[in-house]
C-alpha cells in the first residue's frame, strides 16, 4: 500500500475509534444517562442476576435482572435504564408488583417499601424486546446477529459508546459498578454462550431443546464490560504461571477455526507477561481470563475479552504504526486485553475521561514491544502512531452528558504517556508509577483528577500544565529557539498559560536538559557554531525562529 493511502486509512480507523459526536448540542436524554441524577445517587449497586434468554431466529431477547442495592439515603423513586426499543414488563418488590413510567430510554420506579439508609433491598426488572441491531460494532454498538460459515447462528453484544441498557436493564453510568453478579443465558441446544467470570453449571432444557448457561463475576465489573457470545464454539485452554500464581486461561473459537487459534492465542501469554510485568498482576485471577472469538473486531468485556482481528497479526493485517512493528503481534489481543487493567480494574467515573482507557491501553502496545523486542522497537511503534493524530477537538469530553472527547485519546494519548515517560528519566520508577496506579486505584471508578494528582505526586513535579495541554487543548507545543554568539535562546510556543515541561535536547551530539517556559530562557556558553537536536520521544514542535515549523519526528 502507497504510504500516504496507508497513513489515510490510519486516520479513517481513528477516526472511526472515536465514536465520534461532533455537535455539543446536549438533550435531556443525554443528561439523564450521563448525570448522577438523584434518583441514582440515592443507591449503591451490590449484586446482579442477569437471567435472558436469546431467540436467534426472531432476533429477541427476553428475561429479568434481579437487583440488589444499598440504600445510602431515604428515597421511593429508582432510575433504572433500557433503550427503545426494549421495554419492560413488570418489576417487583418482595414479590409485589409496582408502578413504573417511562420516559424515553428511561424508567422511573415507584417504590413502594420505606428505604431505611443502610438497608440491603431487591428488585426484580422483567424485560423483552429487539435490541438495536448494531450498524458497526464494536463503535456503533448494539447486538450482532450473524451467522457463521456452517449456517450456525453466531450473536454478540458490543455496547460500550451506545450504553448496556441497549440490550438489558441496569443502572447505566460508570461512576456505580456491581460488586459480583451472576449472568444466566439461554440458547439454542447446539450453541455455546460465553459470559463474563468462571462457568458454574449449564441445565438441558430438553422439552424447550435449549441450554442455559450460568457464569458468576466475582469481581466489580462495569456495565458496558458485561457480554454475551453466542456460537459453535470450541473450546481450548491453559494455565499462566502469573504473579498471583495459577491463571485459568479459556479460549472459545468458532469449531473450524480451532487449530488458527491455538497458535495465534499464543500472544495471549506473551501479553499477559508483558503487561503483568508493567502493570501489575492480571486484575481478575478469581474469574479467570478468556479470550472469545465473535463478529466485530474486539472489544475489552471484563474476563471475557472478545476477539475478531482474522487471526491476523496488526490491525486487520495492517500495522497502525507504518514501522512494521505493528506486524509483529495481534493488535486485538494486545490492546483488548490491556483494558482489563485500564477500563476494567480502572474505570472512569464519567465517559469525558474515557482517555484514562484508552490512552494508557494503546500505550500497552507500546510496552508489549518493549518487553519482547526492546525499547528502540517501543518507541519506534510509538511514534510511528503520530501520524494518526488529527489534534481536532480536546481528548477530554463533555461532563454529565455521557460525550466523550477526541479520537486522539489513543495516540496521542499514548504519545502523551510516552513524553511522561522521558521526564521521569527513570524505566524503573516509571514502572513503579504505572503498577502503582493498578494497585491504589485497584477496583476502582476514577476521574481525571485523581489520575493527574496521582502522576504528578509520583512524578515529584506539577504537571497540571502538562495535562492541561495535552488532553483540554489541541496545539502541540513548540520549542522555539534562536542561536547567536554562542548562546541558545528558547521558550515553549504554541502553549497553554505556565507550561513548564523539560525536555531533553542534543547539542553538538551531546545530551542535555532545558526547563523552559513561555518566556524566553538562555543558555550560554555554547560553541561558536553548535547544532541543536530535540529528543524526537518528547511530542512536541520545534522551530527555529529564522526557520519554519516543523514537527519533531523520528529518524528513518
Amino acid at each position: 500500500m502507497h504510504k500516504g493511502a496507508f497513513y489515510t486509512l490510519i486516520l479513517i480507523l481513528i477516526s472511526t475509534m472515536s465514536f465520534a459526536q461532533e455537535t455539543a448540542k446536549f438533550t435531556r436524554q443525554d443528561t439523564l444517562k450521563g448525570s448522577i441524577t438523584p434518583e441514582r445517587e440515592w443507591w449503591n449497586l451490590t449484586y446482579y442476576h442477569l437471567d435472558v434468554k436469546v431467540d436467534p431466529e426472531n432476533k429477541t431477547i427476553s428475561g429479568k435482572n434481579t437487583i440488589r442495592y444499598k440504600v445510602l439515603k431515604p428515597h421511593n423513586v429508582m432510575q433504572i435504564d433500557l433503550q427503545e426499543p426494549m421495554k419492560i414488563t413488570k418489576i417487583t418488590q418482595s414479590n409485589k408488583e409496582i408502578k413504573f413510567t417511562r420516559e424515553g430510554n428511561v424508567f422511573w420506579v415507584k417504590l413502594v417499601e420505606k428505604q431505611h439508609e443502610g438497608s440491603v433491598n431487591e428488585v426484580v426488572v422483567h424485560f423483552e424486546g429487539s435490541p438495536i441491531i448494531a450498524k458497526n460494532p464494536p463503535w456503533d454498538g448494539g447486538l450482532t446477529w450473524q451467522k457463521d460459515k456452517n449456517g450456525n447462528h453466531f450473536i454478540a453484544n458490543a455496547n460500550q459508546g451506545i450504553g448496556a441498557s441497549v440490550w438489558w436493564p441496569c443502572k447505566d453510568h460508570p461512576y456505580d459498578e456491581v460488586e459480583n453478579m451472576k449472568i444466566s443465558v439461554t440458547v439454542p441446544e447446539n450453541l455455546m454462550d460465553v459470559s463474563n467470570g468462571r462457568l458454574i453449571k449449564v441445565d438441558h432444557n430438553k422439552k424447550e431443546q435449549t441450554k442455559t448457561y450460568h457464569w458468576e463475576v466475582n469481581n466489580p465489573i462495569n456495565n458496558y464490560g458485561v457480554n454475551i457470545s453466542i456460537g459453535d464454539y470450541a473450546h481450548f485452554s491453559e494455565v499462566y504461571d502469573g504473579e498471583k500464581g495459577k491463571l485459568d486461561c479459556n479460549y472459545y473459537v468458532l469449531s473450524y477455526n480451532l487449530e488458527k487459534a491455538k497458535e495465534q492465542f499464543k500472544d495471549a501469554k506473551r501479553t499477559l507477561q508483558a503487561l503483568e510485568h508493567w502493570f501489575g498482576p492480571y486484575p481478575f485471577y478469581e474469574d479467570g481470563y478468556k479470550l472469545v472469538e465473535v463478529p466485530y473486531l474486539g472489544m475489552e468485556h471484563q474476563s471475557a475479552v472478545t476477539y475478531g482481528n482474522g487471526y491476523k497479526n496488526g490491525y486487520k493485517g495492517n500495522d497502525l504504526s507504518g514501522t512494521g512493528w505493528g506486524l509483529t503481534f495481534d493488535f486485538i489481543i494486545i490492546h483488548e486485553s490491556g483494558h482489563e487493567w485500564f477500563a476494567n480494574n480502572i474505570t472512569d467515573k464519567d465517559v469525558a475521561d474515557m482517555w484514562i482507557h484508552e490512552s494508557f491501553t494503546a500505550y500497552s502496545e507500546n510496552l508489549f514491544l518493549n518487553y519482547h523486542n526492546g525499547k528502540e522497537a517501543s518507541a519506534a511503534y510509538v511514534l510511528g502512531t503520530r501520524s494518526a493524530i488529527q489534534n481536532d477537538r480536546p481528548i477530554i469530553g463533555h461532563y454529565n452528558v455521557s460525550h466523550h472527547g477526541s479520537g486522539d485519546m489513543y495516540y496521542k494519548g499514548a504519545n502523551m504517556l510516552h513524553t511522561l515517560r522521558q521526564i521521569v528519566n527513570d524505566d524503573e520508577k516509571w514502572r513503579s508509577i504505572l503498577r502503582g496506579l493498578n494497585k491504589d486505584f485497584y477496583h476502582q471508578v476514577v476521574t481525571t483528577q485523581q489520575v493527574e494528582s496521582y502522576l504528578s505526586k509520583r512524578v515529584g513535579r506539577d504537571m497540571s500544565s502538562f495535562f492541561d495541554q495535552y488532553l483540554r487543548n489541541t496545539k502541540i507545543p513548540t520549542l522555539e529557539y534562536r542561536k547567536r554568539d554562542g548562546n541558545l535562546f528558547y521558550r515553549w510556543g504554541n502553549a497553554v498559560y505556565g507550561f513548564n515541561m523539560p525536555i531533553k535536547i542534543y547539542i553538538n551530539g551531546e545530551e542535555k536538559w532545558l526547563e523552559p517556559t513561555t518566556t524566553w530562557n538562555t543558555l550560554e556558553g555554547l560553541p561558536a557554531d553548535f547544532e541543536v537536536k530535540v529528543d524526537p520521544n518528547f511530542y512536541v514542535g520545534e522551530m527555529n525562529v529564522m526557520g519554519r515549523f516543523s514537527e519533531v519526528k523520528p529518524e528513518k
